[in-house]
């Protein structure tokens, strides 16, 4: 991208693109736009060091966070984005980039925390990118990390599941193990882990699916649906409509009251919308 562009670009409204991409799961979009990320905070940085070495004055810009922050969420999403379109060789390249930030000169306090924190995410993913990709005898050492890093239990349980249903495994006995963490999923807030809870409902459901627990699975699939609705994922919401179609005939009275429900609460918010247009 031309140096003029750049300049004109700033690091925090390209943060906020990103997390728009990836809220729409458009991971081509992520890529590109960590990208642009990434040529944007290394022309600042290569600027700061051309004023350094010329002993000029270091030009000021307006950031949010550190900026080996910047560098290091570029290669997070980057590496995201390959993880979630089963590209996990690319995943595990943008991995080792985040996993050592230290390169960068003139650290300061801050700055070697962001380091420290990108150093933990980058074992964690690559714990989950090894396990997707088929290490599976990593299942064990990663339920040790889990209980080790409670943070972690919930995005690392998607993890698990997911390489469930690629492998075929039995995690009954690992699903046990997090039942008290399990509980309190529901209690999340945060846009983050509404995300991560969604998806662990999906996932659940369809585990149980697979493995004949179909009255768990359709109660599953209203849950994550409400939760896609809850966030406005259309996609997400797509998923478990059609889930639940492929159940219903294992359904209650009662869920598919439940399902209607649902669906007719969509509706008068889409002729909500449309009147106040």
């Amino acid at each position: 991208m031309r140096t003029s562009i750049l300049k004109s670009l700033k690091p925090d409204i390209i943060v906020e693109m990103l997390e728009m991409a990836v809220a729409f799961e458009n991971w081509k979009k992520v890529m590109e736009t960590a990208d642009i990320l990434y040529q944007c905070v290394q022309r600042i940085y290569e600027e700061r060091q051309y004023h350094k070495a010329m002993k000029l004055p270091i030009p000021h810009v307006n950031l949010e966070r550190p900026l080996v922050y910047y560098f290091g969420l570029s290669h997070l999403m980057c590496g995201m984005a390959h993880q979630n379109q089963g590209t996990y060789e690319q995943a595990r390249e943008c991995i080792y980039k985040y996993a050592e930030l230290e390169w960068m000169e003139d650290l300061r306090e801050e700055d070697i925390q962001v380091v420290e924190e990108f150093r933990f995410l980058a074992k964690t993913n690559l714990y989950a990118v090894d396990i997707l990709s088929g290490n599976t005898e990593l299942v064990e050492e990663y339920v040790a990390f889990l209980q080790g890093n409670p943070e972690e239990i919930l995005p690392g349980l998607n993890t698990i599941l997911q390489a469930a249903l690629i492998y075929h495994l039995d995690v009954g006995d690992i699903l046990h193990t997090f039942a008290e963490q399990i509980d309190e999923f529901g209690s999340y807030e945060d846009a983050e882990n509404v995300s991560y809870y969604y998806s662990y409902c999906y996932n659940l459901a369809l585990y149980y699916r697979k493995y004949d627990r179909l009255q768990d699975a359709v109660g599953l699939t209203l849950q994550a649906m409400h939760l896609a609705n809850q966030s406005g994922n259309d996609g997400h919401f797509k998923r478990c409509t059609a889930l639940f179609e492929s159940l219903r005939e294992f359904a209650t009275a009662k869920q598919i009251g439940e399902y209607r429900q649902i669906l007719m609460q969509c509706l008068d918010e889409y002729e909500t919308e449309s009147i106040s247009l």
